[in-house]
């Protein structure tokens, strides 16, 4: 395998994997790279999961290309997992990060405040069986909004073993201990062995 296409136009998560992979000699396109217009994947299903192989399956299936979609959230115990699948569009697409991240301080306030980031990775790989990935970075919810780095809930969610929340890491730190970072070790794994 020489390429793989990343359903998404999140940059940070397109740098993130093209360091990884480009190690092994994989190259790593957006599909900002293979199309022309925006595509529009609806998200129907489930689970994380069920929503990282519908992106991953539709593009495949159009460019005939191995092709590697995540989809990524937070879930918070306090809230039944929520927000969850629903984290990116969590109180609206146009809520911005401190109301939806004040929000969830409010809800938790005297109650239980675990809470893990899910990253879920799929696969998918023209005449073959698809690889799922899925992996977790546990933590609490903070007091309060803290840190400069990261984005979305990365300022509310508190990391015990290391003293301070997901947008005080460095990116150091980052790399180690989180959901995206994990999930692409493994995939990193899975891709040599090929």
């Amino acid at each position: 395998m020489k390429e793989i296409v990343v359903a998404s136009t999140n940059e940070g998560k397109i740098r993130e994997i093209k360091a990884m992979l480009n190690e092994i000699g994989i190259e790593v396109k957006s599909i900002k790279d293979v199309f022309d217009e925006e595509i529009e994947i609806e998200e129907t299903g489930k689970t994380f999961q069920e929503n990282a192989y519908i992106k991953a399956k539709t593009i495949c299936d159009m460019i005939h290309l191995p092709t590697l979609a995540d989809d990524s959230g937070l879930e918070v115990d306090a809230l039944n997992g929520e927000p969850g699948i629903y984290s990116a569009r969590f109180m609206g697409h146009d809520t911005s990060y401190d109301i939806k991240n004040q929000y969830i301080i409010d809800a938790v306030k005297g109650k239980e405040k675990g809470a893990r980031f899910v990253c879920a990775m799929a696969l998918c790989i023209p005449d073959e069986e698809p690889i799922f990935i899925e992996e977790y970075f546990n933590g609490e919810i903070n007091d309060c909004i803290e840190g400069e780095n990261g984005f979305g809930y990365d300022p509310i969610f508190y990391v015990p073993e290391l003293h301070k929340t997901s947008a005080s890491l460095t990116l150091e730190e980052k790399n180690q201990y989180s959901h995206r970072a994990k999930a692409l070790k493994k995939l990193y794994q899975i891709l040599k062995e090929k």
